[in-house]
């Protein structure tokens, strides 16, 4: 029978999912378990808990198992202070709780961060064991729990062991001090910093929590196109109170420096990083930042890329630049950043070559607190591309991988694109640089060349949206960009699945159908955009849409007409021996697999081939009928992605599945409008039909054209 309190505590649980369900609570839903088998089940397990310890980061991690499991089992589990009372055990190696319980794995083999959850006999009754070696390893671990039952597992004879496979997994934010957010489209930055640092906003204790459950470690507050205000005493006083409030969540802040703040803010008449003045006047800043944030955990910098200021404005090169900021970080364990995003309007080079161009010679050059960010490949967040030269070319040095979780070439926030098969698809790249399965994920995770500094960033799509990340659905790309940061060995589907019952249902056949779709999904938006190795033709500046004709622009690589070649003949980039070569920056396997027509996979086949229209593709088509039946599978697929949501209607809450719907009703116009575009526009060149059984777009070409999108979101401002 319930009693007053319990009914008190369903009661005001249910008030709150009922308010909440606009997707603000991300994956950390807490409702009462429906399932009443699965129910009985963890109440009979969970029946009170002991935290060993008594530190700001035990006290949230105390919080959060009180308020998951008083949601999902209906009532409040008791945080006991006996272990005889206790079925839940949460305390570091090593405890007096632990002494009499042999855990099943040797504790020596996990890291700082990582943690265990066992089930061991202790006076002859079963218990649940989260241990770790630090108070962040347990928080980590309590976040683990909790997720196993959101997602319905069985908790008997548990036996997880888990350590991070990478150290610095990182949101990179780029917000600008105004609130804007570059390549941002989930409305204005959370962070408020008119009312800091006197005003912490509730949402970045939310925020911190939803990072800390899949194990991000730390956050960039500013814009990689850096503003050097950020610098300033005023806003550092700012800075630290984010940085105090983020600490007991296991999480450090970073910042962008502008490479010219010397002259900006120190009037200094030069930011020469080998001039004497400059060198000190960074070493003061740094020491000034760590009387701030004790904890800092150093710089990301974009120097000498797309107007940003840098060393080679003073003849120096990156290392020269990197190294003068890392000495004066050395000292107190920060670390240097430096993003390879760069490329040069007066070198006459396919610029999908230049990053390696530009830091291969200096591979050994810099400081051992430097890691190089390098972007998943050579062009820029692509919806396909190969993965970067750069990963496995630079032995010598740790190589930080950098994904983009917004959808800056992906639909922004209005397109369900999950990512996971992205990344994935770059992560188990092999790069032969070593031999056979030497793969991407072992040069970033230091264990291709014994590298004990490792790196991992993302780039944000959060926003000051009621629901973080302007679709539903873009919540499972931050989600599955930290679970891959954590272990990049875990599957897409693993993954989605967590995500659909943590976030959705756990309803498993709507599981099995939307991790279908998800996974789908990415190659969808492909097929309907950049098909068979098309690559950057979409709208000029804000990236809206489609813009195959983009031409005649400041710069030859910011237009379309650059990459995809169409003319009479034929389309495609040539990137071989008889093209640019960027091959030539690939490992031989590599390089064999892409140089001929015959072996190419037809994913990349027009990023490395100028291809003739007539040219006969695996299906027996021509490529011309080929990339029209492409375009056109992949917007009635979005049909199909449609039908599927509506498949699981009875499933979700309907403040989300009407989200979600409507969401679908733009990306499937979206679609067509891309289809429409591309085929048109590719016709005045290769002058063939539509095939047969394709409808033809009701619009001419030059409508199309004339569409003008001058306040898209995310664009970036203009200095």
């Amino acid at each position: 029978m319930l009693n007053r309190v319990n009914i008190i505590v369903i009661l005001f649980l249910s008030f709150i999912s009922s308010y909440a369900e606009d997707g603000y609570r991300l994956w950390l839903r807490y409702d009462l378990i429906k399932d009443q088998a699965k129910l009985n089940a963890y109440k009979k397990t969970v029946t009170g808990f002991i935290i060993d310890g008594n530190s700001s980061t035990l006290a949230i991690a105390s919080k959060e198992l009180d308020n998951g499991l008083t949601g999902l089992l209906g009532s409040r589990v008791p945080l006991v202070k006996s272990v005889r009372d206790a079925s839940v055990i949460i305390a570091r190696f090593p405890s007096p709780l632990l002494k009499d319980i042999n855990l099943k794995t040797d504790t020596k083999a996990i890291s700082e961060e990582g943690y265990v959850i066992t089930t061991a006999l202790l006076n002859k009754k079963n218990v649940i064991v989260i241990a770790a070696h630090t108070d962040v390893g347990l928080l980590y671990g309590s976040f683990h729990f909790l997720r196993l039952i959101q997602s319905f597992h069985d908790l008997n004879n548990i036996d997880i062991a888990t350590s991070p496979k990478i150290k610095h997994r990182l949101l990179n934010h780029w917000d600008n001090l105004d609130r804007t957010v570059e390549r941002g489209y989930a409305g204005f930055s959370i962070w408020d910093w008119h009312k800091l640092p006197d005003y912490i906003d509730p949402r970045y204790h939310d925020y911190a929590r939803a990072n800390a459950s899949i194990g991000i470690n730390g956050t960039v507050l500013t814009n990689v196109n850096a503003n050097a205000q950020i610098l300033t005493e005023a806003y550092l006083r700012k800075v630290a109170a984010l940085a105090d409030m983020f600490r007991p969540y296991g999480i450090k802040v970073y910042l962008t420096a502008r490479f010219s703040a010397p002259v900006e803010i120190g009037n200094l008449k030069t930011a020469d990083p080998l001039d004497p003045q400059v060198r000190t006047w960074w070493k003061n800043k740094i020491d000034e930042i760590y009387k701030y944030v004790p904890d800092f955990g150093g710089f990301v910098v974009k120097a000498n890329s797309e107007g940003q200021p840098g060393p080679q404005n003073y003849k120096r090169n990156h290392a020269d630049g990197a190294n003068m900021l890392a000495e004066a970080l050395e000292a107190h364990k920060g670390i240097v950043m430096w993003r390879a995003f760069v490329y040069d309007n007066e070198v006459p080079e396919d610029r999908v070559k230049q990053a390696y161009n530009e830091f291969k010679p200096l591979d050994g050059g810099f400081k051992s607190n430097v890691l190089v960010q390098v972007k998943n490949g050579p062009l820029d967040f692509q919806p396909r591309e190969p993965f970067h030269p750069l990963f496995g070319a630079l032995p010598k040095t740790p190589i930080m991988m950098e994904f983009q979780i917004t959808q800056e070439y992906l639909g922004f926030a209005t397109h369900l694109v999950y990512l996971a098969p992205l990344f994935k698809e770059c992560l188990d790249s092999d790069t032969y640089t070593k031999g056979q399965g030497s793969t991407v994920a072992k040069v970033i995770d230091g264990s291709l060349e014994n590298h004990s500094l490792t790196g991992i960033a993302g780039v944000a799509n959060i926003g000051n949206d009621r629901n973080w990340t302007g679709h539903i659905f873009g919540q499972a790309n931050w989600y599955a960009f930290g679970r891959l940061a954590w272990d990049h060995n875990l599957t897409s589907e693993a993954i989605a699945d967590e995500w659909i019952r943590m976030t959705l249902t756990n309803d498993d056949q709507s599981v099995k159908k939307l991790t279908q779709m998800m996974i789908a999904s990415r190659e969808i938006v492909v097929q309907y955009m950049t098909p068979l190795g098309l690559h950057h033709i979409m709208g000029w500046s804000h990236h809206y849409g489609p813009g195959p004709w983009i031409k005649d622009k400041p710069r030859a690589d910011w237009t379309s007409v650059y990459y995809h070649q169409a003319e009479a003949n034929g389309i495609g980039f040539n990137r071989t021996t008889t093209g640019s070569n960027a091959l030539e920056q690939y490992a031989q396997p590599v390089r064999n697999r892409f140089e001929t027509l015959e072996q190419c996979p037809e994913n990349f086949l027009l990023w490395f081939h100028h291809v003739s229209w007539d040219h006969k593709m695996k299906s027996g088509r021509s490529l011309w009928d080929e990339l029209c039946h492409t375009y056109y599978k992949g917007a009635d697929s979005v049909k199909w992605m449609q039908n599927v949501w509506e498949t699981v209607r009875p499933n979700i809450d309907e403040e989300r599945f009407s989200h979600v719907k409507t969401f679908l009703g733009i990306q499937h116009k979206e679609a067509e409008w891309w289809r429409n575009s591309c085929v048109l526009y590719f016709q005045s060149f290769s002058k063939k039909e539509i095939p047969k059984g394709l409808a033809k777009p009701e619009k001419p070409l030059h409508y199309y054209e004339s569409l003008e999108f001058p306040f898209a979101p995310g664009i970036r401002p203009h200095w």
